[in-house]
């Protein structure tokens, strides 16, 4: 395996989640970019550089993550 898969490996859970929680995470595009959000913890979900995070996205939508281009969020308080 090379070092850039090693590298996202870590964020394996991001589109192997058993969790109860429905859709945890998911792909949420916006005007200025596309992130992974986390809708349990309510916020974005940080990925360390811009290939890690293609290749996440890439892998999400692969597993059939769910994509949103509305705030996928809770209200803040």
């Amino acid at each position: 395996m090379n070092a850039r898969r090693d590298g996202v490996g870590r964020y394996a859970h991001l589109w192997q989640d058993g969790s109860s929680y429905p859709h945890r995470w998911v792909i949420w595009t916006t005007a200025a970019e596309t992130m992974v959000f986390d809708r349990a913890d309510n916020r974005p979900v940080d990925i360390d550089g811009e290939e890690a995070l293609r290749e996440v996205l890439r892998r999400m939508r692969e597993a059939g993550a769910p994509e949103c281009d509305t705030y996928p969020g809770r209200p803040c308080a």
